[in-house]
């Protein structure tokens, strides 16, 4: 069965205080090679039957009324997987973002 992934992201704006400890703890443990970091979330919605333009279109809608919190953060990218979990033709990464 195909899974849409949908990442969110806090928005670019906002102080992201998980990122900041993460980037102190890369920090602390000598990995100087990284600025920034940003902590953000990954929802896998598993599809049962095809995956097609209304799907997609309600996977957009679950994404900016459900999954995210829209004052926060932004919804950054929606991709669709087949079943071996490679970027399948239909919406893939980027297509609804």
């Amino acid at each position: 069965m195909p899974k849409i992934v949908v990442d969110v992201m806090p928005k670019a704006e906002l102080l992201d205080p998980q990122g900041k400890a993460v980037a102190g703890a890369l920090a602390r443990l000598g990995n100087t090679a990284f600025s920034d970091v940003r902590v953000g979330k990954r929802f896998e919605l598993t599809v049962e039957g095809a995956v097609d333009a209304e799907v997609l279109a309600s996977v957009r809608a679950i994404a900016d009324d459900l999954l995210s919190n829209g004052v926060i953060e932004d919804v950054v990218d929606i991709t669709v997987l087949d079943e071996s979990g490679a970027h399948s033709g239909a919406g893939a990464s980027g297509a609804l973002a």
